[in-house]
């Protein structure tokens, strides 16, 4: 029977062995992925004089990026790192895969040079669930984001910032602003909150950058962003993937930005004391105002700190078992 991709990232024992997707993740995985980040907190503290644990000693990290990325790449070359491990960034550019070859050969390839977690960044929904299934039993996989699909590590650190402004996450508000429908980073996020018990989740924009499933999740839908913003405690901003859309398909700067663009004075239909996050990269004045992205209720920095410590969670998590 083929197993699906929520089922694949765990072994017989089902513990976590890959990390593909957060869809179907139980509650007791991520909680304690985030209660490992939190112990990894500690270590990437900059008054700490050694910022490394062994944990990955003598195990080889691949980080295949097929697609552009500033944090998700750096952090996870710094995680592996603080974990002792050995990192190659392979230049897909200057690879052979540039010459036309595949994707299984080339993990193949690097199997060969002993390999022991890969990290995968791809333009195609499911690579590295395609991976994944290809691999000997003693190699991981950890999707870094396939196409619109998952992004399941930005998920995860995204949790733990909630978390750790929030605590309680039945007892919050999230609201969810722009492209969605293109957006991996969102679908890993109605998941997890979801599976976290988040009484309300809002997805805030046009008709034609929200998925039609949205009201099967459980997902309120507001096509106005004063009404979408009202009595919220978490507020994330994403950006407008035109890479993934037609021409035309919504406004552009300006015009995007007075419509659905996050402000101060909208920022203040929330709670007092909300959040806001985004996955990054920004286009100020257009998704966000500068203001609001470097204002005091901005925790978009301190996501990139997590960052690390989940990763590194991950990472030791899925070779530990």
């Amino acid at each position: 029977m083929t197993k699906t991709p929520s089922q694949l990232q765990l072994n017989d024992r089902g513990e976590l062995t890959h990390l593909l997707t957060l869809e179907g993740l139980s509650k007791e995985h991520i909680l304690h992925i985030l209660d490992t980040a939190q112990q990894f907190v500690a270590v990437s503290d900059s008054d700490r004089e050694v910022r490394k644990v062994p944990l990955l000693r003598g195990k080889n990290v691949f980080n295949l990026f097929f697609e552009n990325s500033t944090r998700t790449r750096t952090t996870f070359e710094i995680a592996a790192k603080r974990l002792s491990a050995d990192v190659v960034n392979l230049d897909i550019q200057t690879s052979s895969t540039a010459k036309g070859e595949t994707l299984l050969d080339t993990i193949d390839n690097l199997v060969a040079m002993q390999a022991d977690i890969f990290v995968v960044r791809h333009k195609t929904t499911g690579a590295a669930v395609e991976v994944a299934q290809h691999l000997p039993p003693h190699v991981h996989v950890i999707n870094a984001g396939d196409g619109t699909n998952q992004h399941p590590t930005q998920g995860l650190l995204d949790m733990y910032t909630m978390r750790h402004y929030k605590q309680d996450f039945t007892n919050i508000k999230v609201a969810i602003i722009g492209d969605i429908v293109h957006s991996r980073v969102a679908k890993s996020n109605i998941h997890a909150l979801t599976t976290l018990g988040c009484p309300e989740i809002r997805a805030i924009g046009p008709e034609s950058l929200l998925p039609k499933d949205l009201n099967m999740m459980g997902v309120k839908i507001y096509n106005n962003i004063e009404e979408g913003l009202k009595g919220v405690d978490v507020v994330m901003t994403l950006r407008i993937q035109k890479e993934r859309m037609e021409a035309g398909q919504v406004p552009e700067g300006d015009a995007f930005f007075k419509e659905w663009g996050l402000t101060k004075e909208r920022l203040q239909l929330a709670k007092s004391d909300a959040i806001v996050m985004h996955p990054g990269p920004m286009n100020r004045e257009v998704e966000i105002a500068s203001d609001v992205a470097d204002g005091p209720q901005a925790v978009i920095l301190k996501q990139v700190t997590f960052g690390i410590a989940v990763r590194m969670a991950v990472m030791s998590i899925v070779v530990g078992n």
